[in-house]
């Protein structure tokens, strides 16, 4: 049976790196849109899975993740999409959310063909993970108003990229269908 998944990106972060100055105002912008996602997700029960950074920490796991990045200076970016007791959580190292995950097994577990992709970097993970999630004969959506860039030139061209190269459904929040 077909079932449709919604993938949080990285949004579980404490900002603190060299790029977070140029991410930050556009992540406060999509903080809306993802809420509003994981809201009408948990209403329509499909899967909330968060694929979130270790930020190099080896022994960290998704509580202390959760729990570091409330506990930073950008809690309030934080807060409102933090999991809850149903979502599910995969630790990630790279910029996709497939490499050397088990995203994939647990896909299939689910019975998921379609991905919901949100968060962040819209040029850097959230289209490695699209592309990565393409060669799966995965379907993907992003709606563009759930997702921050660091440089909106290049956040066009990787929704642009996703849509004709990758036959991802680019729309906002309001559009989407269950």
């Amino acid at each position: 049976m077909a079932r449709t998944a919604v993938i949080v990106i990285d949004m579980i972060n404490t900002y603190d790196h060299d790029d977070a100055d140029l991410l930050l105002p556009s992540a406060r912008a999509a903080v809306p849109a993802v809420v509003s996602l994981l809201d009408l997700a948990r209403w329509h029960d499909v899967p909330v899975i968060y694929a979130n950074d270790n930020f190099g920490q080896w022994r960290s796991h998704h509580g202390e993740i959760v729990e570091t990045a409330l506990a930073g200076p950008h809690a309030d970016l934080v807060q409102p999409l933090k999991p809850d007791e149903e979502s599910l959580f995969v630790v990630k190292a790279r910029h996709s959310i497939f490499y050397e995950t088990p995203l994939g097994y647990l896909l299939g577990q689910l019975g998921v063909d379609r991905l919901i992709l949100c968060g962040q970097v819209t040029e850097q993970c959230v289209l490695y993970s699209a592309l990565d999630a393409h060669i799966r004969h995965l379907k993907v959506t992003v709606p563009r108003d759930a997702v921050a860039h660091i440089h909106a030139d290049l956040s066009e061209a990787a929704l642009r990229m996703m849509e004709r190269n990758m036959a991802a459904e680019i729309l906002v929040t309001d559009e989407l269908r269950f």
